[in-house]
C-alpha cells in the first residue's frame, strides 16, 4: 500500500460516514463547514471527510473527530435558502489526518491518503465469495436494499471496493462502519465485514421469525373475531342472549342501585357501552371490568350514624386513656356541634408529640367513641405522589391510592381516618406526596377529591382526619395551617402509675396467659420500674419492662409450679436486673463549673449536663460535645457578657489572656443543638471562673444576649417534665414563658419552684452559692481546676450569704 500527503480542507460529519467509491448528498449549514466547502471548490473540488464521534457536538475541536476518513471529491453544489449548501461528494481513498494545520476560519488539516495495492490470492477470494453469499442473503431477507444492488456488487473484482461498497449499504452503527474504515488491510477488511454481515444476518433472521408469528397471532384474531360474529348472528336467530350483552346489563343493573352522582353514574355507562363492543378476550376489557368494580365498590352514599351521646363517648374515652384532656374536650365538642349542626365538615386533627404517649390509639378510641369505622394509613417512609393520588389507568397494574382504598376498606364515606407519621414523609422524581395531602386535609377542598384512577370527584369532606406526628418542624407548612395541631407532651408519673395499673398491666397478663390473681405489683413497685428502669414520656419502655416481669412469671408458674408471684420493690431487680437510671439529683452535691440545663428532643424533655474547665493556656474557648452552630453562639454569647462583668464577678481580667476554657457537654455522639441552653453555659463559665458552686437541685433553660438579656425558648412543658423525672427542685425559666406555665400539670407544679429571670444576673443570684468553697487565686498563673468529689454540701440562709459547713 502506497501513501502521499496532501493539504486540504476538513469537513466534520455528524451521524453519517463516507467510504471510498461512495456517491451521496450531504447538507452543509455550520459556517467553518460552508466555509471548508467553498475552499475546496476554489482548489481542485477535493475536501477531506471525517466522522465526528459525538453528533450533538455543535463546535468538535480536534479529538472530537475521528483521524481516519475519506478524500472526496465535490461533484455538484446547490446552495439552499437559509445559508445551507447541498453538496454531492464521491470518495476517493482512505486517508489519516496527521497533523490540524489550522481550524480558523475552517479545519485546514494535513492528510496521508493511502492507494490501495494487492495480491489477489486464494484467501482472498474465499473471504470475497463468502461475503457476496452472506450480502445476497441479507438482501434477500431485509427488503430494505433494491436487489439491483446485489447485481453491481456481484461482477466486482477489487476486494477493497468490494468491502466499502457493502458497508456502505448496511445499516450499521457508526462505531461500525468506523472500525471498517480504519481497516487498511484488505483480509482484516473482508474478515471484520464477513463478522457483521453474519450478524446482521442473525438479527434480520430473528426479525423474520417475530414478524411472522405476530401475523399469525393477527389472523387468529380475526378468525375469531369472524367466528363471534357469526355466533352473535346464530343466538339472535335462535333468540339466545350474548353473555356480554347479559354482563353489560347486569352492571347496568348494578350502577342504578349504586345510586352514584350523576357526573360518575354517566362515567360508569360509558365504560360499560366501551365493555360491550371489545372483544372479551381483549386486555382493555379486563382494565374495564377493573375500573367499574372499584366505582361500584366504593361508598358514594353510604355512612354510619354516629354516636352524639356525649356521656358515653366520654366515658369511653376515660376507660381507653387516663389524662389527655385537651384531646378529650376537643372530641366532646366536636360532639356537641354535630348534635346542633347536622351539616358540619370533619375536623383535620394533628397530633404531635413524642414516641408512646398514644397518638395511634388515641384515633382508635375516638373512632369507638362515636361508632365510626376506624382506618389506619402509615405515610412513614412514603415518597410517590401516586400512593395518595393513584395511577392513570393507562399504565399496568394501575391502581387506586391509598385513601380511595381506605374509603373502600371503611365502607362508608365518613370514616376516622388516621394519617400515622406524616412528619416522616419524603419526596423523589415522582412527585412529592405532602402537596398530594394538601387536597385531601383541606375542607374547602377535599369535597371533590380527585383520584389519578377513579377519574371522578369524591367527598371526602364528612371523613374525620388524624394525623399523628413526632415533630411539628418536619411537617411542611402548607399541610401544617390546614391542621388543628394539639401537642401530647408526655405523662407525669402519677399518670403513668395509673395507666400502668388500668392499662397495661392487665393487656400484658392476658397476652402472657396469665391471670389477675398469678401475678401482683405494689404501686411502689410500678413507681420504682418508671423512676429506674425507664425515662422516656411515653409508655413504651414502661410496658416492655411489665412483659419482661409477666415473662419471667410465666417461666415460674411453668417449671416451678408456682401459683402466684408477688413482685415488690425489694424484688423487682431480680425481674428486670440492676437498675438502669439513677433516680433524682438531689443527693448529688453542689459543684463549681457543672450546671444543669433543660432540652427538648424528639422522644420530649432531658436534662443537660453543662461542664466547664479552666486551665493555664493563652485564653482559647474550646467547645466539645457535637454542638450545633445555634449551641455554639450561645456559648460565645455567654463567654462574651461573663467577660462584659469581669469587674461585678470579682475576676482578674488577665485571666482570659493566660487561662484557656474549654465547655464540654457529655455524650459526645448525640447531635445537639438550639437556643435552649445560652443561661446554662453562661452560669457554668460563671461558676467554674468565680469558683462559686452551681446548686445541685436548680436547672435552667433560656437563651442570653450579649447585654445579658434572657429570651424566651420553646418547649417548657416537655422540659419542665423532664427536670421532674430527674428529681430537680427549682427551675429557672425566662419571664416571657410564663404564659407556657398554663400547660404543665398541677401535680408538677406543686413539687417544683420555679423562677421567672429577665437578665442573667438574676439567673447567677439564683443558681450559684454566695461565695467560693474554696479561697480562689485569680492570678493568671494559676489555672482555677474544681477539686475532685465528694464536696461539701452548701448551705444558704435566707439573705442568700453563704454559711461554711
Amino acid at each position: 500500500m502506497r501513501s502521499e500527503f496532501k493539504v486540504l480542507p476538513l469537513l466534520p460529519l455528524r451521524g453519517i460516514l463516507v467510504f471510498p467509491y461512495m456517491v451521496i448528498h450531504l447538507d452543509v449549514g455550520r459556517a467553518k463547514s460552508v466555509q471548508a466547502i467553498e475552499e475546496s471548490m476554489i482548489r481542485d473540488r477535493v475536501i477531506f471527510l471525517a466522522t465526528q464521534k459525538e453528533a450533538q457536538t455543535d463546535e468538535p475541536g480536534e479529538n472530537d473527530i475521528f483521524q481516519i476518513g475519506t478524500v472526496a471529491e465535490v461533484k455538484q453544489l446547490l446552495k439552499l435558502p437559509g445559508g445551507t449548501i447541498r453538496v454531492l461528494v464521491e470518495g476517493i481513498a482512505r486517508a489519516k489526518v496527521r497533523s490540524f494545520i489550522s481550524d480558523d476560519p475552517y479545519f485546514l488539516v494535513e492528510v496521508e491518503q493511502y492507494s490501495e495495492e494487492f495480491e489477489k490470492d486464494s484467501e482472498i477470494e474465499a473471504l470475497m465469495r463468502s461475503l457476496v453469499y452472506q450480502f445476497e442473503q441479507y438482501v434477500k431477507l431485509s427488503k430494505r436494499i433494491p436487489p439491483e444492488t446485489v447485481v453491481s456488487v456481484v461482477n466486482l473484482e477489487e476486494p477493497g471496493r468490494l468491502a466499502d461498497i457493502i458497508a456502505s449499504h448496511l445499516a450499521l452503527r457508526i462505531e461500525d462502519k468506523q472500525s471498517i474504515l480504519e481497516a487498511a488491510d484488505i483480509v482484516k477488511r473482508l474478515e471484520k465485514l464477513c463478522a457483521i454481515v453474519a450478524k446482521e444476518l442473525e438479527i434480520v433472521e430473528l426479525e423474520r421469525k417475530i414478524n411472522i408469528r405476530v401475523r399469525k397471532q393477527m389472523e387468529k384474531t380475526q378468525k375469531e373475531y369472524y367466528l363471534r360474529e357469526q355466533m352473535k348472528a346464530i343466538q339472535r336467530e335462535l333468540g339466545e342472549k350474548d353473555e356480554r350483552m347479559a354482563e353489560g346489563e347486569e352492571l347496568r343493573e348494578k350502577i342504578a342501585e349504586a345510586k352514584f352522582p350523576k357526573e360518575v353514574e354517566e362515567k360508569a355507562l360509558k365504560e360499560v357501552e366501551r365493555l360491550e363492543k371489545m372483544p372479551p378476550m381483549a386486555a382493555e376489557a379486563a382494565v374495564v371490568r377493573n375500573y367499574l368494580d372499584w366505582l361500584l365498590s366504593l361508598p358514594w352514599n353510604k355512612s354510619t350514624r354516629d354516636r352524639l351521646d356525649l356521656k358515653t363517648a366520654e366515658n369511653i374515652l376515660e376507660e381507653d386513656h387516663y389524662g389527655l384532656k385537651t384531646v378529650k374536650e376537643r372530641i366532646l365538642e366536636y360532639l356537641a356541634i354535630r348534635k346542633l349542626a347536622k351539616k358540619m365538615k370533619g375536623p383535620i386533627i394533628c397530633f404531635v408529640g413524642p414516641p408512646g404517649v398514644g397518638k395511634t390509639s388515641l384515633g382508635r378510641s375516638i373512632a369507638r367513641a362515636l361508632e365510626r369505622k376506624f382506618i389506619r394509613m402509615s405515610l412513614g417512609g412514603v415518597r410517590d405522589e401516586a400512593e395518595i393520588r393513584g395511577h392513570r389507568r393507562t399504565y399496568v397494574g394501575a391502581m387506586p391510592g391509598r385513601i380511595i382504598q381506605g374509603i373502600r376498606q371503611a365502607g362508608s364515606k365518613n370514616p376516622v381516618f388516621l394519617l400515622d407519621e406524616v412528619d416522616k414523609m419524603s419526596m423523589d422524581f415522582r412527585g412529592d406526596p405532602s402537596a398530594a395531602l394538601l387536597e385531601v386535609l383541606d375542607p374547602e377542598q377535599n369535597n371533590t377529591f380527585s383520584d389519578h384512577y377513579i377519574e371522578a370527584p369524591f367527598d371526602l369532606s364528612n371523613v374525620m382526619f388524624i394525623t399523628t406526628a413526632n415533630v411539628q418542624q418536619n411537617i411542611p407548612r402548607p399541610l401544617q395551617d390546614r391542621m388543628e395541631i394539639i401537642y401530647l407532651s408526655g405523662y407525669t408519673e402519677e399518670e403513668k402509675v395509673q395507666i400502668a395499673i388500668r392499662h397495661l398491666i392487665p393487656k400484658q397478663i392476658k397476652e402472657h396467659g396469665l391471670t389477675k390473681d398469678m401475678l401482683k405489683l405494689s404501686e411502689n413497685t410500678i413507681r420504682k420500674i418508671i423512676r429506674e428502669y425507664t425515662r422516656e414520656s411515653g409508655v413504651r419502655n414502661l410496658e416492655r419492662q411489665i412483659a419482661s416481669i409477666c415473662r419471667k412469671t410465666a417461666r415460674q408458674v411453668v417449671t416451678d409450679k408456682v401459683k402466684k408471684v408477688q413482685v415488690t420493690a425489694q424484688s423487682l431487680n431480680q425481674f428486670l436486673g440492676t437498675p438502669r437510671f439513677r433516680y433524682g439529683v438531689a443527693e448529688m452535691d453542689d459543684q463549681v463549673g457543672v450546671a444543669t440545663g433543660l432540652a427538648w428532643t424528639e422522644v420530649g424533655g432531658d436534662t443537660l449536663a453543662i461542664e466547664v474547665s479552666i486551665y493555664k493556656g493563652s485564653g482559647r474557648l474550646t467547645l466539645t460535645g457535637k454542638l450545633g452552630d445555634v449551641m455554639k453562639e450561645s456559648a460565645q454569647a455567654g463567654y462574651s457578657y461573663i467577660r462584659s462583668r469581669a469587674a461585678e464577678l470579682g475576676i482578674d481580667e488577665d485571666l482570659y489572656d493566660k487561662q484557656d476554657i474549654h465547655i464540654h457537654i457529655p455524650e459526645g455522639a448525640i447531635p445537639k443543638d438550639g437556643p435552649s441552653a445560652g443561661i446554662t453555659m453562661a452560669s457554668a463559665l460563671a461558676s467554674a471562673i468565680t469558683g462559686r458552686k452551681v446548686l445541685h437541685n436548680v436547672a435552667m433553660t433560656g437563651e442570653i444576649t450579649l447585654r445579658g438579656r434572657v429570651l424566651p425558648v420553646g418547649g417548657i412543658k416537655e422540659k419542665v417534665l423532664a427536670a421532674h423525672r430527674a428529681g430537680i427542685k427549682t427551675v429557672i425559666l425566662p419571664s416571657d414563658n410564663k404564659k407556657d406555665m398554663d400547660e404543665i400539670p398541677k401535680k408538677v407544679k406543686d413539687k417544683i419552684h420555679f423562677i421567672l429571670v429577665d437578665h442573667m444576673d438574676q439567673v447567677l443570684e439564683s443558681a450559684l452559692t454566695a461565695k467560693p468553697y474554696v479561697p480562689v487565686t485569680l492570678s493568671a498563673d494559676t489555672p482555677i481546676v474544681p477539686p475532685t468529689p465528694p464536696y461539701q454540701p452548701a448551705i444558704v440562709n435566707e439573705e442568700g450569704t453563704h454559711i461554711p459547713s
